[in-house]
């Protein structure tokens, strides 16, 4: 008896953790999390020491939870009328974000209450974390918090929105750099920026708008995609995505890697192969299911480049 007690507790503890990974959205977040590590390593050209690599890690992890679980916070009241339309938190079968639960706030499934609370902890554990590494580093993640918190509020404002979402995602990897090294070259950072930018908007903002687009509609959600419509919306997910292709050139040659010009033609054709013919087959056809598989094999860009990076520098 005493056995069974102690399975259901431990089977209930786990079932609580994958509740609050969930909010946090941890299978996609741990893929965006690679930006930083590329982006720092990038930079360098080689490993930085091993307390500045801990620490990073830690914090890194911290980060990429807590905003990621900030953005269900904000938009918990917007994801309660979400969970009242017919089928309004459920996602396509192979929808990365879904992989767990989505929005389990929203789904009665966690309190706002527990959910402030991982965001708040997590928060905390990565401003601490920045703080030692650079000063500079906690300000950027205050800033991407800070701007995460506009990108939900402009939901049914203005499709500009995605900008924000863009420069969101740019702030793990810049604060990266600056952790690594406190007086980086400007060119670069302003370059990853971009780079990073293009990536997230034509990758990622873009093609999952279109599997909240029935949503969106109801609720009057202002995104390029219900704004402009699928044509307008793919085009500009094609151009940002060739752009992304095209920054990473003057990204690599502004780096301290050895090997330069391999690694462009390497990254490019990685880069080309993941994400540019599912983008011109959205284009074409502006259906669900092939935003879908771009939005997630654009997902796998970033890792896929630290794993380049890291056999470059081992090289």
């Amino acid at each position: 008896m005493l056995v069974n007690r102690s399975v259901r507790k431990r089977t209930s503890v786990h079932s609580r953790l994958k509740l609050f990974l969930a909010l946090s959205r941890s299978q996609h977040g741990l893929l965006d999390m690679t930006t930083p590590a590329f982006g720092a390593l990038l930079w360098l050209g080689a490993f930085p020491p091993l307390h500045v690599t801990i620490i990073g890690i830690i914090t890194v992890f911290a980060g990429y939870t807590a905003v990621y679980a900030l953005n269900d916070v904000i938009d918990y009241r917007v994801d309660r009328e979400k969970a009242k339309l017919v089928g309004g938190l459920h996602k396509p079968y192979n929808y990365l974000d879904a992989a767990l639960v989505r929005h389990p706030m929203a789904q009665g499934l966690l309190s706002y209450r527990e959910g402030l609370i991982w965001t708040l902890g997590w928060s905390i554990v990565a401003m601490i974390g920045a703080y030692l590494l650079n000063p500079i580093c906690a300000f950027i993640f205050f800033a991407g918090c800070a701007l995460e918190a506009v990108y939900c509020l402009m939901l049914r404002i203005s499709p500009f929105r995605a900008v924000i979402s863009g420069g969101v995602k740019t702030t793990g990897a810049i604060a990266a750099v600056f952790a690594v090294d406190p007086n980086p070259s400007i060119s670069y950072v302003v370059i990853l920026f971009l780079w990073l930018f293009f990536w997230e908007i034509g990758g990622q903002n873009i093609p999952n708008d279109w599997a909240d687009i029935d949503e969106d509609r109801h609720l009057r959600a202002r995104t390029i995609l219900v704004r402009y419509g699928p044509e307008s919306a793919s085009f500009i997910s094609l151009v940002t995505l060739v752009l992304t292709l095209i920054t990473k050139i003057p990204l690599i040659f502004s780096s301290n890697i050895d090997n330069q010009l391999p690694f462009v033609v390497v990254s490019l054709f990685v880069g080309y192969a993941l994400f540019i013919p599912p983008a011109l087959r959205l284009y074409r056809s502006r259906e669900t299911a092939h935003a879908m598989i771009l939005f997630k094999r654009a997902n796998f860009y970033p890792p896929l480049m630290l794993f380049l990076i890291i056999i470059t520098i081992l090289l």
